[in-house]
């Protein structure tokens, strides 16, 4: 919006022309969305308090989160909020794949505000069952897929991370593939948002990786020059990805351990595939597996649990997800989330060196 009003006064004078520049509206629409946060976050907390919004802890989880019940949750509706209002103000709102994955991060969290709100009325942990929740989401998806390939000029290819030359073109198999990776994403962040923060740092740490990535693939020369694949107006995503990292940071300020707030199946829904969509519009989906590293593994503890559980009676993890396992092991959980955090900076770095690395 802001782009629209002051960029076209530079004629008029000179320093409007800074609206021109997608880093420095990605940067304001960071610092947005956590001054956003940072100033609603206690009336977000005080009016779910109120509300006696808490959170209900899962009877079979360790013991020692048990003094978590009746903490705030919902919280993700800050991080939503935030991230909508920087991002309105601050993106060119005439390039479509701004409002796709805008689009993409409110309906999923639609999805987790009535997964949430089921478990408060129904005052247990279940909320909607694995099938409906999967349906909607599928759904969603499914029509975010669609759209994207449908776009004039969009590639099916997919990128290899650090191969410059196997692009492997999935046609219309295009369509499931990045339905699948939207809603995986989305349910690996679910399953990682397990402790104070957990989710949170490894999330924006995500987020920072692709608001590059964006500004990358949105422009000719940068994308020419880096050979990675030329995506014509998706560099505006980069001022969505400043603003979920201004929300991610400011909702951080709350949530860190003890957490004063947590985000819900609202906030975790909304945040994974809000990321599986990012990574679809820039064509880095494959490189996903390695920027959400954190995400990937959290969700092949869980499987690998379940099918050893099935197949021969054994938990190869004291608990799944994996997080849960360190708890039990002794790891106080700050302890916890600190490592897992330095791992997802770590996958980071190892994801920006594919833009050299070919």
């Amino acid at each position: 919006m802001l782009y629209h009003i002051l960029y076209p006064l530079h004629n008029l004078w000179s320093g409007f022309n800074v609206f021109r520049y997608i880093t420095f509206r990605a940067i304001y629409a960071a610092l947005t969305a956590l001054f956003l946060a940072f100033y609603l976050g206690p009336k977000v907390i005080a009016w779910l308090k109120a509300l006696q919004i808490g959170q209900v802890v899962r009877e079979d989880g360790p013991q020692s989160h048990q003094v978590k019940s009746g903490t705030p949750t919902m919280g993700g509706v800050l991080i939503i909020f935030s991230v909508s209002v920087a991002t309105l103000l601050w993106a060119d709102l005439t390039e479509i794949y701004v409002w796709l994955v805008l689009a993409v991060v409110l309906s999923f969290g639609v999805i987790g505000f009535v997964d949430d709100y089921r478990k408060l009325v129904k005052a247990n942990s279940i909320g909607l069952s694995a099938r409906q929740k999967l349906a909607a989401q599928f759904i969603v998806a499914s029509i975010f897929a669609i759209i994207v390939y449908s776009l004039p000029g969009y590639s099916t290819t997919l990128t290899v991370p650090f191969f410059k030359r196997i692009l492997p073109d999935f046609g219309l198999f295009y369509i499931p593939f990045i339905a699948i990776v939207v809603v995986g994403t989305s349910n690996a962040v679910n399953l990682t948002d397990g402790l104070d923060g957990l989710a949170t740092g490894p999330s924006l740490v995500a987020f920072a990786v692709y608001m590059i990535f964006s500004y990358v693939a949105g422009h000719s020369l940068l994308a020419e020059y880096l050979q990675i694949q030329y995506v014509v107006g998706v560099g505006e995503t980069a001022v969505f990805c400043g603003a979920m990292i201004g929300a991610a940071l400011g909702f951080l300020w709350f949530n860190t351990y003890p957490a004063a707030i947590f985000m819900g199946d609202v906030g975790s829904l909304a945040l994974g595939a809000g990321l599986g969509a990012v990574a679809a519009v820039t064509k880095q989906e494959i490189l996903l597996f390695l920027v959400g590293g954190i995400f990937v593994l959290e969700t092949l503890s869980v499987i690998i649990q379940v099918t050893s559980f099935k197949l021969t009676g054994k938990r190869v993890f004291r608990m799944a997800p994996l997080h849960h396992h360190f708890e039990l092991k002794g790891w106080a959980e700050p302890k916890v989330i600190v490592r897992f955090w330095i791992i997802a900076l770590i996958l980071a770095l190892f994801a920006l060196s594919t833009l050299k690395l070919r």
